[in-house]
Protein backbone atom coordinates (compact mmCIF):
# COMPACT_ATOMS: atom_id res chain seq x y z
CA UNK A 1 0.00 0.00 0.00
CA UNK A 2 1.09 3.35 -0.83
CA UNK A 3 0.42 5.91 1.56
CA UNK A 4 1.19 8.92 0.39
CA UNK A 5 2.42 9.89 -2.91
CA UNK A 6 4.10 13.46 -3.65
CA UNK A 7 3.76 14.60 -6.67
CA UNK A 8 6.73 16.61 -7.97
CA UNK A 9 6.34 18.89 -10.59
CA UNK A 10 9.82 19.59 -12.51
CA UNK A 11 10.93 22.06 -14.94
CA UNK A 12 14.45 22.93 -15.87
CA UNK A 13 15.20 21.65 -12.30
CA UNK A 14 18.91 19.94 -12.59
CA UNK A 15 20.27 21.92 -10.20
CA UNK A 16 18.22 21.24 -7.30
CA UNK A 17 16.10 18.32 -8.27
CA UNK A 18 17.64 15.63 -6.25
CA UNK A 19 17.43 17.67 -2.76
CA UNK A 20 13.73 17.70 -3.44
CA UNK A 21 13.78 13.10 -4.15
CA UNK A 22 16.18 12.67 -1.53
CA UNK A 23 14.03 14.08 0.95
CA UNK A 24 11.30 11.80 -0.08
CA UNK A 25 12.94 8.84 -0.59
CA UNK A 26 13.85 8.30 3.19
CA UNK A 27 10.41 6.92 3.98
CA UNK A 28 10.76 4.14 1.56
CA UNK A 29 7.68 2.23 -0.28
CA UNK A 30 5.25 3.55 1.73
CA UNK A 31 5.56 6.40 -0.36
CA UNK A 32 4.94 6.90 -4.39
CA UNK A 33 6.99 9.68 -5.86
CA UNK A 34 5.85 10.99 -8.90
CA UNK A 35 8.39 13.75 -10.92
CA UNK A 36 6.11 15.44 -13.64
CA UNK A 37 9.14 16.34 -16.24
CA UNK A 38 7.19 19.55 -17.39
CA UNK A 39 8.88 20.24 -20.76
CA UNK A 40 12.51 20.53 -19.23
CA UNK A 41 15.16 21.76 -21.74
CA UNK A 42 17.97 20.51 -19.25
CA UNK A 43 18.57 17.61 -17.62
CA UNK A 44 15.61 16.94 -15.48
CA UNK A 45 14.34 13.88 -17.52
CA UNK A 46 17.57 12.40 -17.39
CA UNK A 47 17.55 12.61 -13.85
CA UNK A 48 14.40 11.80 -12.94
CA UNK A 49 14.70 8.47 -15.13
CA UNK A 50 17.73 7.74 -13.12
CA UNK A 51 15.68 7.32 -10.05
CA UNK A 52 13.04 5.76 -12.18
CA UNK A 53 15.09 3.04 -12.74
CA UNK A 54 16.94 2.78 -9.47
CA UNK A 55 13.80 3.05 -7.20
CA UNK A 56 11.12 1.23 -9.76
CA UNK A 57 8.80 0.66 -7.00
CA UNK A 58 8.68 4.04 -5.65
CA UNK A 59 9.54 6.33 -8.19
CA UNK A 60 7.43 6.84 -11.48
CA UNK A 61 8.57 9.36 -14.22
CA UNK A 62 6.13 11.57 -16.07
CA UNK A 63 7.42 13.17 -19.38
CA UNK A 64 4.99 15.77 -20.81
CA UNK A 65 4.86 18.76 -23.18
CA UNK A 66 5.56 22.47 -20.57
CA UNK A 67 2.08 23.10 -18.92
CA UNK A 68 3.43 25.36 -16.33
CA UNK A 69 3.10 23.97 -12.56
CA UNK A 70 -0.81 23.48 -12.69
CA UNK A 71 -0.38 21.20 -15.46
CA UNK A 72 2.05 19.42 -13.26
CA UNK A 73 0.30 19.13 -10.27
CA UNK A 74 -2.88 17.89 -12.40
CA UNK A 75 -0.66 15.31 -14.28
CA UNK A 76 0.43 13.74 -10.69
CA UNK A 77 -2.90 13.69 -9.45
CA UNK A 78 -4.45 11.78 -11.88
CA UNK A 79 -1.56 8.84 -11.29
CA UNK A 80 -1.90 9.07 -8.09
CA UNK A 81 -2.45 5.71 -6.14
CA UNK A 82 -1.56 6.91 -2.35
CA UNK A 83 -4.08 7.30 0.43
CA UNK A 84 -3.09 11.16 0.02
CA UNK A 85 -1.26 13.33 -1.96
CA UNK A 86 1.54 15.85 -1.55
CA UNK A 87 2.79 18.70 -3.45
CA UNK A 88 6.64 19.12 -3.14
CA UNK A 89 8.24 21.87 -5.96
CA UNK A 90 11.04 20.63 -7.31
CA UNK A 91 13.07 23.49 -5.32
CA UNK A 92 11.42 22.61 -1.95
CA UNK A 93 12.40 19.79 0.24
CA UNK A 94 10.86 17.93 3.53
CA UNK A 95 11.78 17.71 6.77
CA UNK A 96 14.02 14.22 7.40
CA UNK A 97 12.58 13.93 10.63
CA UNK A 98 8.96 15.06 10.76
CA UNK A 99 8.39 13.24 7.48
CA UNK A 100 8.07 10.15 9.89
CA UNK A 101 6.48 11.50 12.39
CA UNK A 102 3.58 12.19 9.39
CA UNK A 103 3.74 8.80 8.28
CA UNK A 104 3.87 7.59 11.99
CA UNK A 105 0.72 8.90 12.13
CA UNK A 106 -1.12 8.61 9.17
CA UNK A 107 -0.53 4.38 9.52
CA UNK A 108 -2.08 5.18 12.95
CA UNK A 109 -5.01 6.58 11.81
CA UNK A 110 -5.62 4.08 8.70
CA UNK A 111 -5.26 0.87 11.79
CA UNK A 112 -7.67 3.08 13.26
CA UNK A 113 -9.86 3.66 10.44
CA UNK A 114 -10.27 7.42 11.63
CA UNK A 115 -8.31 9.18 8.36
CA UNK A 116 -8.94 12.36 8.48
CA UNK A 117 -9.59 14.24 4.89
CA UNK A 118 -6.91 16.89 5.64
CA UNK A 119 -3.28 16.73 7.23
CA UNK A 120 -1.73 20.40 8.24
CA UNK A 121 1.66 21.13 9.36
CA UNK A 122 3.60 24.22 9.56
CA UNK A 123 6.16 25.30 6.87
CA UNK A 124 9.41 27.47 6.86
CA UNK A 125 10.63 29.89 4.38
CA UNK A 126 14.10 29.08 3.84
CA UNK A 127 16.07 32.18 2.45
CA UNK A 128 19.26 30.29 1.42
CA UNK A 129 21.38 33.42 0.53
CA UNK A 130 21.79 34.84 3.57
CA UNK A 131 20.54 31.62 5.83
CA UNK A 132 17.35 33.22 7.83
CA UNK A 133 14.35 31.37 8.10
CA UNK A 134 10.68 32.09 8.72
CA UNK A 135 8.17 29.78 10.20
CA UNK A 136 4.53 29.95 8.96
CA UNK A 137 2.85 28.12 11.90
CA UNK A 138 -0.71 27.46 12.65
CA UNK A 139 -0.89 27.14 16.57
CA UNK A 140 -3.35 30.05 17.06
CA UNK A 141 -5.96 28.46 14.80
CA UNK A 142 -5.96 24.86 15.26
CA UNK A 143 -6.08 22.31 18.17
CA UNK A 144 -2.63 20.18 18.41
CA UNK A 145 -2.37 16.60 17.51
CA UNK A 146 -5.60 15.58 17.26
CA UNK A 147 -8.45 15.04 14.71
CA UNK A 148 -11.10 17.87 14.52
CA UNK A 149 -13.94 19.50 12.69
CA UNK A 150 -15.49 22.57 10.75
CA UNK A 151 -17.89 23.19 13.70
CA UNK A 152 -15.50 23.18 16.51
CA UNK A 153 -14.86 25.91 18.20
CA UNK A 154 -11.90 27.49 16.26
CA UNK A 155 -9.75 30.63 16.26
CA UNK A 156 -10.46 32.52 13.64
CA UNK A 157 -7.69 33.56 10.95
CA UNK A 158 -6.77 37.17 10.84
CA UNK A 159 -5.50 39.54 8.04
CA UNK A 160 -3.96 38.06 5.09
CA UNK A 161 -3.53 34.82 6.72
CA UNK A 162 -4.31 31.66 4.82
CA UNK A 163 -3.73 27.89 4.77
CA UNK A 164 -0.94 27.59 2.10
CA UNK A 165 -0.54 25.07 -0.07
CA UNK A 166 2.79 23.80 1.59
CA UNK A 167 1.34 22.96 4.57
CA UNK A 168 -1.54 20.45 3.36
CA UNK A 169 -2.17 17.25 2.97
CA UNK A 170 -5.14 16.15 1.02
CA UNK A 171 -6.55 13.00 1.07
CA UNK A 172 -6.15 11.78 -2.36
CA UNK A 173 -10.24 10.44 -2.97
CA UNK A 174 -11.53 14.38 -1.59
CA UNK A 175 -9.37 16.46 -4.54
CA UNK A 176 -10.94 13.71 -6.59
CA UNK A 177 -14.32 14.19 -5.49
CA UNK A 178 -13.51 18.13 -5.60
CA UNK A 179 -12.84 17.88 -9.36
CA UNK A 180 -9.74 20.28 -8.33
CA UNK A 181 -8.32 21.52 -11.84
CA UNK A 182 -5.65 23.94 -12.71
CA UNK A 183 -5.21 25.65 -15.37
CA UNK A 184 -1.91 25.37 -17.12
CA UNK A 185 1.36 28.36 -18.12
CA UNK A 186 -0.72 30.26 -15.70
CA UNK A 187 1.05 31.05 -12.31
CA UNK A 188 -0.39 31.55 -8.43
CA UNK A 189 -2.70 28.32 -9.27
CA UNK A 190 -1.69 27.29 -5.92
CA UNK A 191 -4.93 29.45 -4.85
CA UNK A 192 -7.03 27.23 -6.48
CA UNK A 193 -5.54 23.76 -4.88
CA UNK A 194 -5.82 25.43 -0.92
CA UNK A 195 -9.21 26.74 -1.87
CA UNK A 196 -11.46 24.34 -3.69
CA UNK A 197 -10.71 20.86 -1.88
CA UNK A 198 -11.62 22.41 1.41
CA UNK A 199 -15.13 22.68 0.74
CA UNK A 200 -15.27 18.67 0.73
CA UNK A 201 -13.31 18.09 3.70
CA UNK A 202 -15.29 17.22 6.89
CA UNK A 203 -12.43 16.39 9.49
CA UNK A 204 -8.58 18.00 9.98
CA UNK A 205 -5.53 16.91 11.76
CA UNK A 206 -3.08 19.51 12.70
CA UNK A 207 0.22 19.33 14.06
CA UNK A 208 2.76 22.23 14.95
CA UNK A 209 5.52 20.68 13.38
CA UNK A 210 7.60 21.97 10.59
CA UNK A 211 7.42 19.71 7.97
CA UNK A 212 7.80 21.48 4.18
CA UNK A 213 10.97 23.99 3.61
CA UNK A 214 9.89 26.70 0.89
CA UNK A 215 13.52 27.99 -0.69
CA UNK A 216 13.30 31.42 -1.25
CA UNK A 217 16.06 33.17 -3.27
CA UNK A 218 15.69 32.46 -7.11
CA UNK A 219 15.61 35.40 -8.92
CA UNK A 220 12.58 34.01 -11.14
CA UNK A 221 10.21 33.28 -8.04
CA UNK A 222 6.69 33.80 -8.63
CA UNK A 223 6.44 35.72 -5.13
CA UNK A 224 9.13 38.40 -5.96
CA UNK A 225 7.97 41.47 -5.72
CA UNK A 226 8.95 42.75 -9.45
CA UNK A 227 7.31 39.26 -10.95
CA UNK A 228 3.80 39.47 -8.46
CA UNK A 229 3.20 43.41 -10.37
CA UNK A 230 3.93 42.05 -13.40
CA UNK A 231 1.84 38.69 -13.50
CA UNK A 232 -0.80 40.77 -12.17
CA UNK A 233 -3.23 39.14 -15.23
CA UNK A 234 -2.48 35.74 -14.38
CA UNK A 235 -3.75 36.69 -10.49
CA UNK A 236 -6.80 38.28 -11.70
CA UNK A 237 -7.48 35.25 -13.97
CA UNK A 238 -6.73 33.04 -10.92
CA UNK A 239 -9.15 35.17 -8.67
CA UNK A 240 -11.94 34.58 -11.34
CA UNK A 241 -11.72 30.76 -10.58
CA UNK A 242 -11.46 31.24 -7.34
CA UNK A 243 -14.43 33.43 -7.18
CA UNK A 244 -16.46 31.42 -9.32
CA UNK A 245 -15.94 27.82 -7.98
CA UNK A 246 -18.95 27.99 -5.09
CA UNK A 247 -21.68 30.58 -4.94
CA UNK A 248 -22.06 32.67 -1.37
CA UNK A 249 -25.46 30.78 -0.77
CA UNK A 250 -23.21 27.48 -0.95
CA UNK A 251 -20.56 28.62 1.47
CA UNK A 252 -23.29 29.81 3.73
CA UNK A 253 -24.38 26.03 3.92
CA UNK A 254 -20.93 24.76 5.54
CA UNK A 255 -20.11 24.60 9.39
CA UNK A 256 -19.59 27.64 11.02
CA UNK A 257 -15.87 27.46 10.66
CA UNK A 258 -15.68 26.47 7.27
CA UNK A 259 -17.78 29.26 6.50
CA UNK A 260 -15.52 31.64 8.28
CA UNK A 261 -12.49 30.69 6.50
CA UNK A 262 -13.89 30.27 3.16
CA UNK A 263 -14.82 33.80 3.33
CA UNK A 264 -12.03 34.93 5.22
CA UNK A 265 -9.47 33.39 1.99
CA UNK A 266 -11.79 34.90 -0.60
CA UNK A 267 -10.99 37.76 1.52
CA UNK A 268 -7.41 37.90 1.14
CA UNK A 269 -6.79 36.89 -2.08
CA UNK A 270 -9.07 39.52 -3.28
CA UNK A 271 -6.60 42.30 -1.46
CA UNK A 272 -3.66 39.91 -2.79
CA UNK A 273 -5.25 40.72 -6.27
CA UNK A 274 -5.63 44.09 -6.00
CA UNK A 275 -1.77 44.93 -4.92
CA UNK A 276 -1.16 42.71 -7.54
CA UNK A 277 -3.20 45.25 -10.00
CA UNK A 278 -2.66 48.61 -8.78
CA UNK A 279 1.25 48.12 -7.99
CA UNK A 280 2.24 50.08 -11.27
CA UNK A 281 -0.49 52.52 -12.17
CA UNK A 282 -1.88 52.12 -16.43
CA UNK A 283 -5.47 52.57 -17.67
CA UNK A 284 -5.46 48.58 -18.40
CA UNK A 285 -4.56 48.08 -15.10
CA UNK A 286 -7.47 50.07 -13.50
CA UNK A 287 -10.03 48.89 -16.22
CA UNK A 288 -9.30 45.59 -15.46
CA UNK A 289 -9.41 45.52 -12.00
CA UNK A 290 -13.11 47.50 -12.60
CA UNK A 291 -13.93 45.00 -14.82
CA UNK A 292 -12.87 41.94 -11.89
CA UNK A 293 -15.46 43.82 -9.58
CA UNK A 294 -17.83 43.86 -12.45
CA UNK A 295 -17.99 40.76 -13.09
CA UNK A 296 -18.51 39.06 -10.01
CA UNK A 297 -21.29 41.92 -9.10
CA UNK A 298 -23.57 40.15 -12.35
CA UNK A 299 -22.21 36.64 -11.30
CA UNK A 300 -22.37 36.82 -7.71
CA UNK A 301 -24.49 39.52 -5.89
CA UNK A 302 -24.11 38.29 -2.72
CA UNK A 303 -20.64 37.24 -2.65
CA UNK A 304 -20.21 40.75 -4.27
CA UNK A 305 -21.98 42.82 -1.19
CA UNK A 306 -19.48 40.69 1.06
CA UNK A 307 -16.31 41.16 -0.86
CA UNK A 308 -16.97 44.82 -1.56
CA UNK A 309 -18.55 46.01 1.73
CA UNK A 310 -17.91 43.35 4.57
CA UNK A 311 -14.67 42.42 3.95
CA UNK A 312 -10.91 43.53 4.67
CA UNK A 313 -11.12 45.14 0.84
CA UNK A 314 -13.90 47.49 1.93
CA UNK A 315 -11.40 50.20 3.57
CA UNK A 316 -9.30 49.96 0.11
CA UNK A 317 -12.44 50.48 -2.51
CA UNK A 318 -12.51 54.05 -1.55
CA UNK A 319 -8.74 55.35 -1.81
CA UNK A 320 -7.77 56.17 -5.27
CA UNK A 321 -6.10 53.67 -7.55
CA UNK A 322 -2.54 55.04 -7.66
CA UNK A 323 -2.70 55.34 -3.69
CA UNK A 324 -4.16 52.14 -3.47
CA UNK A 325 -1.15 50.69 -4.87
CA UNK A 326 1.17 52.21 -2.93
CA UNK A 327 -0.50 51.38 0.22
CA UNK A 328 -0.76 48.01 -0.56
CA UNK A 329 2.92 48.00 -1.92
CA UNK A 330 4.70 49.56 0.98
CA UNK A 331 2.17 46.57 3.09
CA UNK A 332 3.72 44.16 1.17
CA UNK A 333 7.17 44.92 1.28
CA UNK A 334 6.69 44.96 5.25
CA UNK A 335 5.86 41.53 5.10
CA UNK A 336 8.61 40.34 2.45
CA UNK A 337 11.17 41.48 4.69
CA UNK A 338 9.69 39.78 7.78
CA UNK A 339 9.09 36.22 5.63
CA UNK A 340 12.41 37.00 3.75
CA UNK A 341 10.81 36.79 0.76
CA UNK A 342 13.18 39.12 -1.41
Amino acid sequence: MKYITFAVPSYNSEAYLHNAIDSLLVIGEDAEIIIVNDGSTDKTLQIALLYQKKYPKIVKVIDKENGGHGSGVNAGLKEATGLYYKVVDSDDWLDKENIFHMLDVIKKHHKANTLPDLYLYDFIYEHVEDNTTFVRTYQENFPHGKIFGWNEALKKFKYSKTILMHAMIFKTSVLKESKVSLPHHTFYVDNIFAYTPLFYTNTIYYEPKVLYHYYIGRADQSIQLKNIVSRYQQQIKVMNIVLNVFSYEEIKSKPKYLRHYLKHFLSAIMIITQMFTTGEYSKERKKDLKKLWKDLKISDRKLYNFLRFRSYNTPFNYIPFRLKGKIMLKGYKILANKVKLG
